[in-house]
């Protein structure tokens, strides 16, 4: 079964500043509630190739993973994947102004991959909390840059 999560916040800040922060994996621990350290594989800063080793927490197990860069547009996208472990994963970050004023942002992140082997029986439930996850991390997100 795949799991495939997409969540959106808007956050009163400005586009640019939301996507420089939120595409800069040494922040990551900042915002997402389950990254625990992150350690560049490849020298900064963020473009297409890049690999960035990412150590988390996740459903009580401790995960260790290295995603690479596979698409990035500054200000706009940025797509990373990972082929590792029991769960190889793919996430994208999505930014655009959101309303008239330009100090709105819509951010998409999704999540999406395939468990294999022992992973693909807990999918719904990796779902679920992945789910949970990624909408604190938003919120995380929106607390901090609002904030400043």
């Amino acid at each position: 079964m795949k799991v495939d999560v997409l969540t959106e916040a808007v956050i009163a800040a400005p586009c640019a500043r939301v996507a420089a922060y939120a595409a800069d994996p040494a922040n990551a621990p900042a915002w997402y509630v389950n990254i625990t350290s992150v350690e560049w594989r490849t020298p900064p800063p963020v473009a297409i190739g890049s690999r960035i080793a990412f150590v988390a927490r996740f459903l009580g197990r401790r995960l260790a993973y290295t995603y690479e860069i596979t698409a990035y547009e500054p200000g706009r996208r940025m797509v990373m994947r990972t082929e590792q472990g029991p769960f190889p994963m793919e996430t994208t970050y999505t930014w655009e102004q959101y309303g008239e004023d330009r100090d709105r942002t819509r951010m998409t992140l999704r999540n999406r991959g395939e468990p294999s082997g022992f992973a693909s029986l807990g999918a719904p439930v990796i779902t679920a909390a992945m789910r949970r996850a990624q909408r604190k991390d938003l919120a995380a997100l929106s607390a901090l840059l609002e904030a400043r």
